[in-house]
Protein backbone atom coordinates (compact mmCIF):
# COMPACT_ATOMS: atom_id res chain seq x y z
CA UNK A 1 0.00 0.00 0.00
CA UNK A 2 1.10 3.64 -0.45
CA UNK A 3 0.96 6.17 1.79
CA UNK A 4 2.15 9.82 1.66
CA UNK A 5 1.81 11.22 5.53
CA UNK A 6 1.19 15.23 6.15
CA UNK A 7 3.16 16.21 8.86
CA UNK A 8 5.45 13.94 8.36
CA UNK A 9 8.36 15.90 10.00
CA UNK A 10 6.64 15.89 12.94
CA UNK A 11 8.61 13.28 16.38
CA UNK A 12 5.81 11.55 16.03
CA UNK A 13 4.61 11.38 12.64
CA UNK A 14 7.88 11.23 11.23
CA UNK A 15 8.24 7.38 13.95
CA UNK A 16 5.40 6.66 12.01
CA UNK A 17 6.66 6.62 8.64
CA UNK A 18 9.32 4.96 9.44
CA UNK A 19 7.44 1.88 11.14
CA UNK A 20 4.78 2.14 7.77
CA UNK A 21 7.89 1.05 5.59
CA UNK A 22 9.24 -1.38 7.88
CA UNK A 23 6.09 -2.85 7.58
CA UNK A 24 6.18 -3.28 3.94
CA UNK A 25 4.18 -0.23 3.09
CA UNK A 26 5.51 2.69 0.17
CA UNK A 27 5.52 6.04 2.22
CA UNK A 28 5.99 9.32 1.01
CA UNK A 29 5.39 12.76 3.15
CA UNK A 30 5.25 15.84 2.64
CA UNK A 31 5.56 19.25 5.39
CA UNK A 32 5.42 22.78 5.79
CA UNK A 33 9.03 22.96 6.31
CA UNK A 34 11.23 19.61 5.70
CA UNK A 35 13.72 20.01 8.12
CA UNK A 36 16.71 17.84 10.34
CA UNK A 37 16.92 15.56 12.18
CA UNK A 38 13.81 14.05 11.06
CA UNK A 39 14.00 14.74 7.67
CA UNK A 40 17.45 13.73 7.22
CA UNK A 41 16.54 10.44 9.31
CA UNK A 42 13.59 9.90 6.71
CA UNK A 43 15.37 10.64 3.51
CA UNK A 44 18.35 7.96 4.60
CA UNK A 45 15.71 5.31 4.67
CA UNK A 46 14.53 6.23 1.03
CA UNK A 47 11.32 7.81 1.75
CA UNK A 48 10.47 10.53 -0.40
CA UNK A 49 9.53 14.12 1.10
CA UNK A 50 7.83 17.29 -0.01
CA UNK A 51 8.12 20.69 1.16
CA UNK A 52 4.83 22.59 1.54
CA UNK A 53 1.17 21.44 1.94
CA UNK A 54 0.14 22.05 -1.81
CA UNK A 55 -2.95 20.68 -3.87
CA UNK A 56 -1.11 19.15 -6.57
CA UNK A 57 0.12 16.22 -4.27
CA UNK A 58 -3.04 14.68 -5.09
CA UNK A 59 -1.73 13.43 -7.90
CA UNK A 60 0.61 11.17 -6.30
CA UNK A 61 -2.47 9.00 -5.96
CA UNK A 62 -2.01 7.29 -2.84
CA UNK A 63 -4.15 4.41 -1.87
CA UNK A 64 -4.47 6.45 1.88
CA UNK A 65 -3.52 9.87 3.32
CA UNK A 66 -2.43 10.02 6.72
CA UNK A 67 -3.12 13.13 8.97
CA UNK A 68 -0.87 14.70 11.26
CA UNK A 69 -2.55 17.46 13.96
CA UNK A 70 -0.29 20.21 12.51
CA UNK A 71 -2.72 19.53 9.56
CA UNK A 72 -5.92 22.34 9.63
CA UNK A 73 -8.82 22.79 7.76
CA UNK A 74 -7.65 25.39 4.76
CA UNK A 75 -4.64 23.93 4.11
CA UNK A 76 -4.46 23.09 0.03
CA UNK A 77 -3.97 19.29 -0.08
CA UNK A 78 -6.54 19.07 2.70
CA UNK A 79 -8.68 20.74 0.98
CA UNK A 80 -8.56 18.63 -2.09
CA UNK A 81 -8.51 15.27 -0.22
CA UNK A 82 -12.20 16.03 1.41
CA UNK A 83 -13.30 17.84 -2.02
CA UNK A 84 -12.71 14.86 -3.56
CA UNK A 85 -14.33 12.07 -0.92
CA UNK A 86 -10.33 10.36 -0.78
CA UNK A 87 -9.78 8.36 1.98
CA UNK A 88 -7.78 9.51 4.77
CA UNK A 89 -6.62 8.29 8.79
CA UNK A 90 -5.00 10.17 11.74
CA UNK A 91 -2.06 8.74 12.56
CA UNK A 92 -2.27 7.66 16.10
CA UNK A 93 -5.76 5.47 14.29
CA UNK A 94 -3.83 4.17 11.56
CA UNK A 95 -0.60 2.77 14.09
CA UNK A 96 -3.20 1.49 16.17
CA UNK A 97 -5.13 -0.21 13.26
CA UNK A 98 -2.69 -1.73 11.27
CA UNK A 99 0.19 -2.24 13.84
CA UNK A 100 -0.75 -2.01 17.04
CA UNK A 101 -3.81 -4.50 17.34
CA UNK A 102 -1.37 -7.21 17.31
CA UNK A 103 1.01 -6.13 20.17
CA UNK A 104 1.30 -6.19 24.06
CA UNK A 105 1.56 -2.48 24.21
CA UNK A 106 3.22 -0.40 27.20
CA UNK A 107 2.02 2.81 26.67
CA UNK A 108 3.88 5.71 29.08
CA UNK A 109 2.03 8.85 29.46
CA UNK A 110 2.52 11.95 31.57
CA UNK A 111 2.98 15.72 31.57
CA UNK A 112 7.18 15.31 32.08
CA UNK A 113 9.20 12.58 31.37
CA UNK A 114 7.08 10.36 28.97
CA UNK A 115 9.97 10.24 26.63
CA UNK A 116 12.88 9.36 29.20
CA UNK A 117 10.40 6.72 30.63
CA UNK A 118 9.62 5.27 27.44
CA UNK A 119 13.69 4.88 26.27
CA UNK A 120 14.38 3.48 29.74
CA UNK A 121 11.53 0.89 29.59
CA UNK A 122 12.73 0.14 25.53
CA UNK A 123 15.79 -0.48 27.14
CA UNK A 124 15.20 -2.64 29.53
CA UNK A 125 13.05 -4.68 27.30
CA UNK A 126 15.98 -5.27 25.02
CA UNK A 127 18.55 -6.14 27.46
CA UNK A 128 16.22 -8.61 28.39
CA UNK A 129 16.13 -10.25 25.09
CA UNK A 130 12.56 -8.78 23.88
CA UNK A 131 13.66 -6.67 21.41
CA UNK A 132 10.69 -4.13 21.65
CA UNK A 133 8.75 -2.47 18.72
CA UNK A 134 8.80 1.11 20.24
CA UNK A 135 8.01 4.66 19.04
CA UNK A 136 9.35 7.21 21.22
CA UNK A 137 9.13 11.16 21.05
CA UNK A 138 13.06 11.78 20.75
CA UNK A 139 16.07 9.69 20.17
CA UNK A 140 17.02 7.17 22.57
CA UNK A 141 20.88 7.33 22.60
CA UNK A 142 21.35 3.12 23.18
CA UNK A 143 19.34 2.57 20.09
CA UNK A 144 19.81 5.70 18.06
CA UNK A 145 16.41 6.08 16.24
CA UNK A 146 13.38 6.84 17.80
CA UNK A 147 11.29 4.17 16.56
CA UNK A 148 11.36 0.31 14.89
CA UNK A 149 8.92 -2.05 14.17
CA UNK A 150 10.48 -6.02 14.49
CA UNK A 151 8.60 -9.29 15.16
CA UNK A 152 8.53 -8.82 18.91
CA UNK A 153 5.44 -9.00 20.80
CA UNK A 154 6.11 -6.03 22.87
CA UNK A 155 5.82 -2.40 21.70
CA UNK A 156 6.68 0.42 23.89
CA UNK A 157 5.30 4.01 22.94
CA UNK A 158 5.13 7.55 24.19
CA UNK A 159 1.43 8.40 25.25
CA UNK A 160 1.31 11.96 24.05
CA UNK A 161 -2.31 13.51 25.65
CA UNK A 162 -2.04 16.05 22.80
CA UNK A 163 -5.46 15.90 20.55
CA UNK A 164 -5.29 13.76 17.52
CA UNK A 165 -6.36 15.48 14.55
CA UNK A 166 -8.44 18.21 13.41
CA UNK A 167 -11.24 15.75 12.40
CA UNK A 168 -10.43 13.77 16.37
CA UNK A 169 -10.03 16.23 19.32
CA UNK A 170 -8.84 12.87 21.55
CA UNK A 171 -5.86 12.85 23.00
CA UNK A 172 -3.60 10.27 20.84
CA UNK A 173 -3.02 7.90 23.40
CA UNK A 174 -6.82 6.86 23.38
CA UNK A 175 -6.38 4.79 20.18
CA UNK A 176 -3.13 3.11 21.92
CA UNK A 177 -5.34 0.61 23.94
CA UNK A 178 -2.23 -0.40 26.10
CA UNK A 179 -1.73 -3.52 28.31
CA UNK A 180 0.08 -2.10 30.52
CA UNK A 181 0.37 2.09 31.34
CA UNK A 182 2.38 3.64 32.91
CA UNK A 183 0.53 7.57 34.63
CA UNK A 184 3.80 9.75 35.56
CA UNK A 185 2.36 12.76 36.46
CA UNK A 186 -0.08 15.10 35.36
CA UNK A 187 0.52 19.12 35.43
CA UNK A 188 -2.06 21.55 33.52
CA UNK A 189 -0.18 22.13 29.89
CA UNK A 190 -1.27 22.51 26.07
CA UNK A 191 -2.98 25.57 26.54
CA UNK A 192 -4.05 25.98 23.12
CA UNK A 193 -6.37 23.12 22.88
CA UNK A 194 -6.95 22.27 26.93
CA UNK A 195 -9.05 25.29 29.25
CA UNK A 196 -8.07 23.32 32.39
CA UNK A 197 -6.59 20.55 33.97
CA UNK A 198 -9.80 19.29 34.25
CA UNK A 199 -10.06 18.59 30.76
CA UNK A 200 -6.60 17.24 30.44
CA UNK A 201 -8.18 14.79 33.43
CA UNK A 202 -10.92 13.71 31.61
CA UNK A 203 -8.51 13.19 28.58
CA UNK A 204 -6.64 10.92 31.18
CA UNK A 205 -9.31 8.38 32.05
CA UNK A 206 -10.40 7.99 28.73
CA UNK A 207 -7.13 6.14 28.78
CA UNK A 208 -7.78 4.72 31.73
CA UNK A 209 -10.85 3.31 30.29
CA UNK A 210 -9.28 1.67 27.69
CA UNK A 211 -6.72 -0.89 29.72
CA UNK A 212 -7.93 -4.41 30.21
CA UNK A 213 -8.50 -5.72 33.81
CA UNK A 214 -5.68 -8.28 33.14
CA UNK A 215 -3.29 -5.67 32.37
CA UNK A 216 -1.61 -3.24 35.08
CA UNK A 217 -1.79 1.01 35.51
CA UNK A 218 1.17 1.64 37.38
CA UNK A 219 0.65 5.34 38.85
CA UNK A 220 2.47 7.92 40.68
CA UNK A 221 1.48 7.86 44.38
CA UNK A 222 2.13 11.38 45.30
CA UNK A 223 0.58 12.85 41.95
CA UNK A 224 -3.09 14.88 42.89
CA UNK A 225 -4.11 15.09 39.61
CA UNK A 226 -3.67 11.40 38.94
CA UNK A 227 -5.56 10.24 42.32
CA UNK A 228 -8.76 12.42 40.40
CA UNK A 229 -8.52 10.40 37.11
CA UNK A 230 -8.06 7.25 38.88
CA UNK A 231 -10.80 8.08 41.35
CA UNK A 232 -13.32 8.46 38.30
CA UNK A 233 -13.38 4.63 37.87
CA UNK A 234 -10.53 1.90 37.58
CA UNK A 235 -11.19 -1.46 36.50
CA UNK A 236 -7.19 -2.47 36.35
CA UNK A 237 -5.38 -2.91 38.90
CA UNK A 238 -2.98 0.00 39.93
CA UNK A 239 0.73 -0.43 41.09
CA UNK A 240 2.06 3.34 42.59
CA UNK A 241 5.51 4.27 42.56
CA UNK A 242 7.04 7.01 44.93
CA UNK A 243 5.25 5.93 47.49
CA UNK A 244 5.16 3.70 50.81
CA UNK A 245 3.68 0.52 49.71
CA UNK A 246 4.51 0.78 46.20
CA UNK A 247 7.32 1.33 44.25
CA UNK A 248 10.54 3.33 45.88
CA UNK A 249 13.82 4.32 45.45
CA UNK A 250 16.25 5.24 48.53
CA UNK A 251 19.03 7.60 46.86
CA UNK A 252 23.07 6.12 48.67
CA UNK A 253 24.59 8.87 46.65
CA UNK A 254 24.12 11.02 43.81
CA UNK A 255 24.86 8.00 41.17
CA UNK A 256 23.37 5.10 43.12
CA UNK A 257 19.89 4.21 44.62
CA UNK A 258 17.97 0.77 46.55
CA UNK A 259 14.96 -0.23 44.34
CA UNK A 260 12.07 -1.86 46.77
CA UNK A 261 8.26 -2.61 46.30
CA UNK A 262 6.31 -3.68 49.13
CA UNK A 263 8.49 -2.98 51.65
CA UNK A 264 11.05 -6.07 49.38
CA UNK A 265 14.15 -4.54 48.09
CA UNK A 266 14.43 -5.44 44.10
CA UNK A 267 17.92 -4.11 43.80
CA UNK A 268 20.15 -0.96 42.94
CA UNK A 269 20.49 0.88 39.63
CA UNK A 270 23.87 2.71 39.64
CA UNK A 271 24.15 5.48 36.98
CA UNK A 272 25.16 8.79 35.59
CA UNK A 273 22.11 10.19 35.64
CA UNK A 274 20.50 12.75 37.77
CA UNK A 275 18.06 13.85 39.89
CA UNK A 276 14.52 12.92 41.67
CA UNK A 277 12.97 12.80 38.66
CA UNK A 278 15.28 10.47 37.00
CA UNK A 279 15.01 8.15 39.96
CA UNK A 280 10.94 8.17 39.57
CA UNK A 281 11.00 7.55 35.77
CA UNK A 282 13.35 4.69 36.72
CA UNK A 283 10.85 3.43 38.98
CA UNK A 284 7.97 3.58 36.76
CA UNK A 285 9.92 1.69 34.11
CA UNK A 286 11.26 -1.05 36.19
CA UNK A 287 7.71 -1.75 37.82
CA UNK A 288 5.87 -1.89 33.45
CA UNK A 289 8.80 -4.01 32.53
CA UNK A 290 8.03 -6.39 35.44
CA UNK A 291 4.55 -6.93 34.09
CA UNK A 292 6.25 -7.75 30.55
CA UNK A 293 8.08 -10.29 32.46
CA UNK A 294 11.28 -8.69 33.57
CA UNK A 295 12.87 -9.86 37.05
CA UNK A 296 12.90 -5.97 39.17
CA UNK A 297 16.86 -6.82 39.61
CA UNK A 298 17.58 -7.32 36.20
CA UNK A 299 15.83 -3.81 35.09
CA UNK A 300 18.32 -2.34 37.70
CA UNK A 301 21.10 -3.81 36.11
CA UNK A 302 19.91 -2.58 32.70
CA UNK A 303 19.53 1.00 33.53
CA UNK A 304 22.98 0.95 34.80
CA UNK A 305 23.51 1.16 31.19
CA UNK A 306 20.80 3.44 29.85
CA UNK A 307 22.15 6.05 27.96
CA UNK A 308 19.37 8.56 28.43
CA UNK A 309 18.18 10.21 25.56
CA UNK A 310 19.23 12.82 23.20
CA UNK A 311 18.29 16.32 24.22
CA UNK A 312 17.92 15.37 27.84
CA UNK A 313 20.91 16.95 29.61
CA UNK A 314 23.02 16.28 26.70
CA UNK A 315 26.29 17.05 26.72
CA UNK A 316 26.72 19.24 23.51
CA UNK A 317 30.17 20.53 24.03
CA UNK A 318 33.10 22.43 26.14
CA UNK A 319 35.04 25.61 25.47
CA UNK A 320 37.18 27.97 27.05
CA UNK A 321 36.46 25.25 30.50
CA UNK A 322 33.01 25.82 30.06
CA UNK A 323 30.51 23.13 29.74
CA UNK A 324 27.11 23.72 27.53
CA UNK A 325 24.05 21.54 28.08
CA UNK A 326 21.04 20.58 25.72
CA UNK A 327 17.37 20.17 27.13
CA UNK A 328 14.43 19.91 26.01
CA UNK A 329 12.37 21.60 29.62
CA UNK A 330 10.07 23.87 28.24
CA UNK A 331 7.52 23.42 31.22
CA UNK A 332 8.41 25.27 34.83
CA UNK A 333 8.14 22.05 36.57
CA UNK A 334 10.69 20.79 34.08
CA UNK A 335 12.88 23.13 34.24
CA UNK A 336 13.02 23.26 38.10
CA UNK A 337 13.90 19.38 38.06
CA UNK A 338 16.19 19.49 35.08
CA UNK A 339 18.12 22.44 37.51
CA UNK A 340 18.11 20.26 40.84
CA UNK A 341 19.24 17.63 38.96
CA UNK A 342 22.39 19.31 37.07
CA UNK A 343 22.61 21.43 40.59
CA UNK A 344 23.02 17.77 42.67
CA UNK A 345 25.82 16.91 39.82
CA UNK A 346 28.11 19.82 39.80
CA UNK A 347 27.52 21.20 43.39
CA UNK A 348 28.36 24.74 43.81
CA UNK A 349 30.15 25.22 39.94
CA UNK A 350 28.02 28.53 38.26
CA UNK A 351 24.84 27.37 36.69
CA UNK A 352 23.99 29.73 33.60
CA UNK A 353 20.22 29.05 32.92
CA UNK A 354 19.65 29.14 29.25
CA UNK A 355 15.74 29.54 28.32
CA UNK A 356 13.51 30.03 25.12
CA UNK A 357 10.20 29.73 26.20
CA UNK A 358 8.77 28.43 22.99
CA UNK A 359 5.85 25.64 23.29
CA UNK A 360 2.25 27.11 22.75
CA UNK A 361 1.45 27.04 26.03
CA UNK A 362 4.72 29.25 27.49
CA UNK A 363 3.69 31.86 23.81
CA UNK A 364 0.98 32.24 25.32
CA UNK A 365 2.25 33.10 28.87
CA UNK A 366 -0.09 30.81 30.97
CA UNK A 367 3.41 29.87 32.60
CA UNK A 368 4.81 32.51 33.05
CA UNK A 369 4.14 33.84 36.70
CA UNK A 370 5.68 30.40 37.95
CA UNK A 371 8.88 30.64 35.25
CA UNK A 372 10.94 32.73 37.84
CA UNK A 373 10.62 30.45 40.73
CA UNK A 374 11.57 27.30 38.57
CA UNK A 375 14.77 29.15 38.00
CA UNK A 376 15.63 29.24 41.57
CA UNK A 377 18.60 27.24 41.25
CA UNK A 378 20.24 29.01 38.61
CA UNK A 379 22.88 31.72 39.54
CA UNK A 380 22.35 33.33 35.86
CA UNK A 381 18.97 32.97 33.97
CA UNK A 382 19.07 34.43 30.05
CA UNK A 383 15.85 34.01 28.05
CA UNK A 384 15.16 34.87 24.31
CA UNK A 385 12.00 36.63 24.39
CA UNK A 386 11.19 37.13 20.38
CA UNK A 387 7.81 36.38 19.10
CA UNK A 388 6.11 36.40 22.79
CA UNK A 389 2.91 37.52 23.91
CA UNK A 390 4.09 38.72 27.01
CA UNK A 391 7.17 40.40 28.76
CA UNK A 392 9.54 37.98 29.68
CA UNK A 393 11.58 40.85 31.91
CA UNK A 394 8.39 41.22 33.66
CA UNK A 395 7.51 37.68 34.51
CA UNK A 396 11.34 37.48 36.15
CA UNK A 397 12.00 40.57 37.51
CA UNK A 398 11.42 38.84 41.11
CA UNK A 399 15.31 37.55 39.67
CA UNK A 400 16.55 40.61 39.80
CA UNK A 401 19.88 41.21 37.96
CA UNK A 402 20.31 37.78 38.04
CA UNK A 403 17.93 37.64 34.79
CA UNK A 404 19.07 39.28 31.39
CA UNK A 405 16.31 39.21 28.75
CA UNK A 406 17.18 39.80 25.13
CA UNK A 407 14.73 39.90 21.60
CA UNK A 408 18.23 39.15 19.37
CA UNK A 409 19.94 35.74 19.38
CA UNK A 410 23.16 36.96 18.95
CA UNK A 411 22.63 39.49 21.58
CA UNK A 412 21.84 36.92 24.16
CA UNK A 413 24.68 34.93 22.99
CA UNK A 414 26.80 37.74 23.74
CA UNK A 415 25.66 38.23 26.75
CA UNK A 416 26.25 34.45 27.89
CA UNK A 417 29.83 34.53 26.18
CA UNK A 418 30.67 37.87 27.94
CA UNK A 419 29.47 36.20 31.14
CA UNK A 420 30.42 32.80 31.11
CA UNK A 421 33.81 31.96 33.07
CA UNK A 422 35.91 28.56 33.15
CA UNK A 423 34.05 26.08 35.71
CA UNK A 424 30.86 26.98 34.82
CA UNK A 425 27.73 24.91 33.53
CA UNK A 426 25.70 26.38 30.75
CA UNK A 427 22.06 25.05 30.57
CA UNK A 428 20.06 25.56 27.27
CA UNK A 429 16.77 24.97 28.10
CA UNK A 430 13.76 24.75 24.72
CA UNK A 431 11.88 22.61 22.57
CA UNK A 432 12.90 23.62 19.41
CA UNK A 433 16.39 24.17 17.72
CA UNK A 434 16.86 27.17 19.48
CA UNK A 435 18.68 28.76 16.34
CA UNK A 436 21.39 26.39 16.92
CA UNK A 437 22.53 28.92 20.10
CA UNK A 438 24.62 25.60 21.18
CA UNK A 439 27.43 25.52 18.24
CA UNK A 440 27.11 28.95 17.95
CA UNK A 441 27.75 29.67 21.79
CA UNK A 442 30.19 27.11 22.08
CA UNK A 443 32.15 28.80 18.61
CA UNK A 444 32.00 32.39 20.39
CA UNK A 445 33.62 30.96 23.77
CA UNK A 446 36.34 29.25 21.70
CA UNK A 447 37.31 32.35 20.35
CA UNK A 448 35.78 31.48 16.93
CA UNK A 449 32.28 33.38 16.80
Amino acid sequence: MHIHILGVCGTFMGGLATIAQQAGHRVTGCDANVYPPMSNQLSAQGIDLIKGYGAEQIGLKPDLWVIGNVVTRGTPLMEEILDRGESYISGPQWLAENILHTKWVLAVAGTHGKTTTSAMLAWILEVEGKRPDFLIGGVPQNFGVSSRLTDSRFFVIEADEYDTAFFDKRSKFVHYRPRTAILNNLEFDHADIFCDITAIERQFHHFVRTVPRSGLLVSNGVDAALARVLSQGCWTPVEHFCTRGGWQADALDADTFCVSFAGQKQGRVRWGLQGEHNRSNALAAIAAARHAGVDPGAACVALGRFDNVKRRMELRGTAAGVAVYDDFAHHPTAIAATLAGLRSKVGKARILAVLEPRSNTMKLGVMKDALAGSLAEADLVYCYGANLGWNPASALAPLGARAVCRDDLDALVAAIAAAAKPGDQVLVMSNGGFGGIHRILLDRLAGNG
